[in-house]
C-alpha cells in the first residue's frame, strides 16, 4: 500500500515516549540515582560539558550522590555546576569528591512534581498526535495522487489510529508509574 509509512510513524511516536522518559529521569523522587545529575554542564577547559565527562558519579547511599572528580581542577567548578542546575540539590566539597545528599521530598513538592510530570505526559501527547496527523495526511495525499483509495485511507487511518491508541496509553503508563514513584514516601 502506497501512502504513510507505518514503520516510520511507529518509530516517530516511539521517540515522542523516549524523549518523555528522558524528562522523568531528571525528575527528583527524594532517592538518589545518578541519572538526577545527567543534565548537569560543568564549565571545565573553557567548554562546557557534560558532569560525567569530567568525574564518576555513583550512589553510595540511597540518599547521597558521590562525584569522583578525576582533575583537582574541576572540582569547585563541578560543585557550582551542580549548586546552580536549578534541581535543589546542595553539593559538599571533600577532596577529590563532591558529595550531594538528596533531601527528603515535602508533600508541597511532591504534588509540584507530579504536575510537572503531567505536563511532560501531555507533551508526549501532543507529539503523538501531531504524528498521526501527518500520516492522515499522507494518507488522504496518496488520495488525491491516486495511489490510495477512499477505503484504503481508511484503513490506512483506523491503523494509524491503532497505533496512536497503543502510545497515548503507554505514556498514560509511564505518568502512573512515575506518580507513584514520587508520592511514595
Amino acid at each position: 500500500m502506497a501512502g504513510p509509512d507505518l514503520k516510520d510513524l511507529e518509530k516517530r511516536m516511539n521517540g515522542a515516549t523516549d524523549a518523555l522518559k528522558q524528562e522523568f529521569t531528571g525528575l527528583r523522587t527524594g532517592r538518589a540515582h545518578v541519572s538526577l545529575l545527567e543534565t548537569v554542564t560543568v564549565t571545565s577547559y573553557g567548554a562546557d560539558m557534560p558532569l560525567t565527562q569530567v568525574g564518576t558519579v555513583s550512589t553510595p547511599e540511597s540518599r547521597m550522590l558521590s562525584v569522583l572528580v578525576w582533575d583537582k581542577t574541576n572540582v569547585s567548578a563541578v560543585e557550582k555546576a551542580i549548586r546552580n542546575a536549578g534541581l535543589g540539590l546542595n553539593p559538599i566539597v571533600d577532596g577529590m569528591t563532591v558529595r550531594v545528599p538528596v533531601p527528603e521530598l515535602t508533600e508541597e513538592r511532591r504534588v509540584e512534581l507530579t504536575k510537572v510530570a503531567s505536563n511532560y505526559t501531555e507533551q508526549a501527547k501532543v507529539a503523538i498526535r501531531n504524528v498521526r496527523r501527518h500520516g492522515n495526511d499522507d494518507a488522504k495525499a496518496a488520495e488525491k495522487d491516486g495511489d490510495l483509495s477512499k477505503d484504503g485511507v481508511k484503513q490506512a487511518e483506523d491503523e494509524i489510529q491503532k497505533l496512536t491508541d497503543i502510545y497515548v496509553k503507554k505514556v498514560e503508563e509511564m505518568l502512573s508509574s512515575k506518580q507513584k514513584e514520587i508520592m511514595q514516601v
